[in-house]
């Protein structure tokens, strides 16, 4: 924690421009995005998501720009959090409202779409979807090329690297190499196949404002642009940062990345949760933390939701799908109101009286297990419920399954006598199933 604190922070390398001027250029590949994202958000009674030609020509008809324009700037007003789609209905994304003020938001929106590459640019036609996935995920091995050479380099070099990298990647699968396969898997990317997929994925990368191609003399070659520079430095410190962390997160599994996390405030434990997350795919981040979440430790299931929220817009799915399992609803209804903008104080209004009960309840669980006896006691102030007798009949009630465990915890830790008796006859009752 000390040397975490005193721990200077990182500069970007040299010749970086400054964060207002990387800033700039991100508001520039996105000026087209932003332009749809604002004029869907003032026609949200029409179809707000731009998914019928109708509206699509509606919005190339008042923003002068073609039908195809429409819906490219529409994805990536969508993958860079500008908007946000809420069943039918498409919401202006706080990216959008911050966007002309808040250069992080910007750099934020635009690193999400270079994350997004290869949605925003279709694959070719023709080659297996694993081979596909192996290229993207051979990908960032390339731009850490790139931004080690400081300058241009020619695809061919960059194509052996690629080559490379595949190779070791389905030998990491202990698959089958290529050259022993049969003639018929032409999906695979081998010597004809790859070059395609390289200029795809160079394209694609192109098409985000990441790098730029050129011609050149002695052959094509491909440079990071400042944005693409400084989005693979960040990525770079990010995995570096998690390496040299003193509790090791990024070897570790949620479960014991979140407990090596909870004695950490809030700031410390968000940078923990940010560089463990940076070193796996989101995907599968967010099904382990829910995993973890769907655990007996009630300690574990909040902050497994506090990392959720580190990951936010591509976590909105998977999180919707729980609020139908009764452990993790109020956990999701809070992220969800969050995650829409509402502020955390007021977030709790979004939960019926029986909902924020069971919280109250598995708030006080953890407490119990892993707290001192002092925040049980003062955790009663944090009920709903204006008095004690109120709070334990709804506490009795709710059907929580630690509720005795925590009534028999919170008696013994309380120091008003009276009180304390009544909570255990209601942990007793509880026990034997009475009233």
């Amino acid at each position: 924690m000390t040397t975490r604190r005193t721990r200077p922070a990182p500069r970007p390398p040299e010749g970086t421009p400054p964060r207002s001027e990387l800033a700039r250029q991100a508001r520039h590949v996105l000026a087209a995005a932003v332009r749809i994202a604002r004029w869907a958000a003032v026609e949200r009674g029409a179809d707000a998501a731009l998914r019928t030609g109708s509206a699509q020509e509606r919005a190339a008809a008042a923003l002068d720009l073609t039908p195809g324009q429409i819906r490219a700037g529409w994805d990536r007003a969508r993958l860079a959090g500008l908007v946000e789609l809420h069943g039918d209905t498409a919401r202006p994304g706080w990216r959008l409202h911050a966007w002309d003020r808040d250069d992080s938001a910007v750099l934020r929106g635009w690193v999400a779409l270079f994350d997004a590459w290869s949605l925003v640019h279709p694959a070719p036609e023709g080659f297996e979807a694993s081979a596909v996935a192996e290229v993207v995920e051979a990908v960032p091995q390339v731009l850490s090329l790139l931004q080690l050479s400081q300058g241009p380099v020619l695809v061919p070099a960059l194509l052996d690297l690629l080559g490379q990298r595949v190779e070791e990647l389905r030998g990491e699968r202990c698959e089958v190499p290529v050259a022993e396969s049969a003639p018929e898997a032409a999906g695979l990317p081998g010597t004809d196949g790859l070059p395609t997929l390289l200029d795809w994925a160079l394209e694609g990368l192109a098409a985000v404002g990441a790098l730029t191609l050129d011609p050149g003399a002695e052959g094509r070659h491909a440079t990071l642009t400042p944005l693409g520079n400084w989005a693979v430095w960040v990525k770079l410190e990010q995995i570096c940062v998690a390496a040299q962390s003193p509790a090791g997160n990024i070897e570790q599994s949620a479960e014991d990345m979140l407990r090596g996390c909870a004695r950490l405030t809030p700031g410390p434990a968000r940078a923990e949760y940010r560089a463990w997350l940076a070193a796996r795919t989101l995907s599968s981040a967010v099904t382990e933390l829910l995993a973890v979440a769907r655990g007996e430790d009630a300690l574990l299931r909040g902050l497994a939701f506090e990392a959720l929220r580190v990951v936010g817009a591509p976590a909105e799915a998977e999180v919707r799908a729980t609020v139908a399992e009764p452990s993790l609803r109020p956990y999701a209804l809070l992220w969800l109101a969050e995650y829409e903008g509402a502020d955390p104080d007021d977030a709790q209004e979004v939960l019926t009286r029986e909902e924020a009960t069971w919280l109250w309840v598995d708030t006080a669980a953890a407490v119990a297990d892993h707290g001192e006896t002092e925040l049980l006691v003062r955790h009663l102030d944090s009920a709903v419920q204006g008095t004690v007798p109120a709070l334990l009949d709804e506490v009795r009630a709710v059907g929580h399954p630690r509720t005795v465990q925590v009534l028999v915890a919170l008696a013994a830790a309380h120091p008003d006598p009276a009180l304390a008796k009544a909570v255990r006859r209601a942990a007793f009752q509880v026990h034997t199933g009475g009233a």
